[in-house]
């Protein structure tokens, strides 16, 4: 397969039109893969705040004044109201904020971003990416697939990769459930996140600091036969390593 950014796309601002100005940029496929970044998603869609707009209450101040004491490092208490607004569960809150979103995704500080803004102070989350993608993907004039991307950790491991927030078009992942190996072993727990790992492959091409590509064509990749599904986030109950932290902290 090949992956490509778009190139030459313009400083979007609320109300623009995605599908429209990465068509103008280039000969854009039927059976291509569009992965798009959840920052010119978010701006289009006018998801831009300021500290101002979120006056600490008494659970930002309070995760704010344990923050400092524990790193010697100021955080805004607004920030962290902020975040608390832009969440449905605090998953941890230290040494960092890790919470769940409203469509699911769990990650640090609710995907609130700080970079990248187009000269807001605050830029969130898209409110329901999928939705986000289905309409790019209705502008389109094409039948392309859409995944709307960020970045993201994980756990275990050093820094961050690519990641899927929303998508239409396709299903989120293929099943191999059932299938053999090589050794003639069924496969039994093998659900691949296909979203996830072309979401990672866009990362790569599009790059993390002032490229100017938030948009990446994945072309001559096919889902192929298998099953597919639309889970991609674990419910709460099928989390273990959230079980897990929720036991720690009250253990504390």
């Amino acid at each position: 397969m090949e992956a490509f950014a778009v190139p030459g796309l313009p400083e979007f601002e609320t109300g623009d039109d995605i599908a429209t100005a990465i068509e103008a940029a280039c000969d854009l496929r039927g059976d291509d893969v569009l992965c798009v970044a959840s920052t010119i998603v978010s701006k289009v869609e006018g998801r831009t705040a300021t500290l101002a707009d979120y006056p600490a209450g008494p659970r930002a101040r309070e995760i704010a004044a344990r923050f400092e004491e524990q790193t010697g490092e100021e955080r805004d208490p607004r920030f962290a109201q902020a975040v608390l607004e832009e969440s449905t569960d605090l998953v941890m809150d230290e040494p960092f904020l890790l919470t769940e979103t409203r469509f699911g995704h769990v990650g640090v500080n609710a995907g609130i971003d700080r970079s990248n803004t187009g000269g807001a102070e605050l830029l969130l989350l898209p409110k329901r990416p999928s939705e986000s993608a289905r309409r790019i993907r209705e502008r389109l004039s094409v039948d392309a697939s859409v995944v709307v991307t960020d970045t993201s950790g994980r756990p275990f491991r050093h820094g961050q990769t690519g990641v899927a927030i929303g998508w239409a078009g396709m299903p989120a992942s293929r099943d191999w459930r059932g299938e053999t190996d090589r050794d003639g072993h069924e496969l039994e727990v093998t659900v691949e996140s296909v979203v996830d790992e072309l979401a990672a492959t866009a990362n790569l091409v599009s790059g993390e600091g002032d490229d100017g590509t938030p948009a990446v064509v994945v072309r001559d990749w096919t889902f192929g036969d298998h099953e597919g599904s639309e889970n991609l986030y674990r419910s709460v109950e099928g989390d273990f390593v959230r079980q897990a932290l929720r036991e720690w902290h009250y253990e504390q």
